[in-house]
């Protein structure tokens, strides 16, 4: 794919601004639109061009990208009234970057493809420093060959991109990701108020448990954020738990049963009851603090 062709993008939020940028820069022709118009108005200072509406990002591009909050977003801009459905043409590629769950991947999937278009869902992982730096874990579902043709656009967007299966494969492995990625939040979070009430710094727990088995990414990247009482979005928990949603929807269609999945479900669910949404996930963390009556900070946090 040469990177002069024209690369439709619909989303311009947290993760989408620096993605559409990150195109620009790698010099393909971006279309943006959005519903907010100030990220449309930074891009366009770059060098992209604005479109009204999804159709016309569809019939002015020769691939497009969706990156959106939920399924009813991605269904409502790929289907729906001047949706890119009403804009495609047979040959383009497809990649929905967003996060939903995996039946609505494969029936736009399917849908788009009854027109010729050939589809991938491509969500990603790293939150908005990957998004920034382009480091961004990509997992995709969709044909080898469409993931051939797309590769020289993701690899603009992200370091690992891996074709997880056919469609709707992509959604699925975020889905595990996403699982993953609660509970260590969770974990971390009962260790560090556990030792918080039992008068032990959480700097302290945070450096030595990094050091060990119990390391994780989200412990590295989070935990000293975290023992001082940043909770600046990277990835909101609001979002986390519209993805934890999806998992229980998704362990449901499959039969599968995920007894600890439920219980941080319900511990994002007492989150957003506390009006803490906006804070990034790693703010679930007050959550346990609240039960166990006590605050996990550094005393200089």
């Amino acid at each position: 794919m040469k990177n002069d062709a024209k690369i439709g993008f619909v989303g311009l939020g947290i993760m989408g601004r620096p993605m559409a940028a990150h195109l620009l820069e790698a010099g393909f022709s971006v279309i943006v639109n959005d519903i907010n118009p100030e990220p449309i108005k930074e891009l366009v200072s770059k060098g992209a061009s604005e479109a009204r509406s999804p159709k016309e990002v569809a019939a002015a591009s020769d691939h497009v990208i969706t990156m959106l909050p939920d399924s009813p977003d991605v269904q409502a801009v790929a289907l729906g009234d001047n949706g890119l459905i009403e804009g495609v043409r047979p040959g383009m590629i497809y990649a929905d970057m967003s996060t939903i769950a995996p039946t609505a991947a494969v029936e736009v999937a399917q849908r788009l493809g009854a027109k010729g278009v050939r589809c991938l869902d491509a969500p990603v992982s790293g939150g908005q420093v990957g998004a920034q730096e382009a480091t961004l874990s990509i997992m995709v579902g969709g044909e080898q060959a469409v993931f051939d043709d797309f590769m020289p656009v993701l690899a603009k967007l992200g370091k690992t991109v891996t074709l997880c299966g056919p469609s709707g494969a992509g959604q699925t492995v975020k889905a595990c990701n996403q699982i993953q990625v609660a509970m260590n939040f969770v974990g971390m979070a009962e260790a560090l108020v556990l030792g918080a009430k039992a008068g032990v710094d959480p700097a302290i727990i945070v450096k030595v448990l990094s050091g060990g088995y119990a390391q994780t990414r989200v412990m590295d990247v989070r935990g000293p954020r975290v023992v001082k009482g940043d909770f600046e979005p990277g990835f909101r928990g609001r979002f986390h738990y519209k993805d934890l949603n999806i998992i229980m929807k998704t362990a449901l269609d499959y039969g599968v049963p995920l007894p600890a999945t439920a219980v941080v479900h319900e511990l994002f669910t007492a989150m957003l009851a506390k009006n803490r949404g906006d804070l990034d996930h790693s703010g679930i963390i007050t959550v346990i603090e609240d039960m166990a009556g006590v605050q996990a900070r550094t005393k200089n946090g």
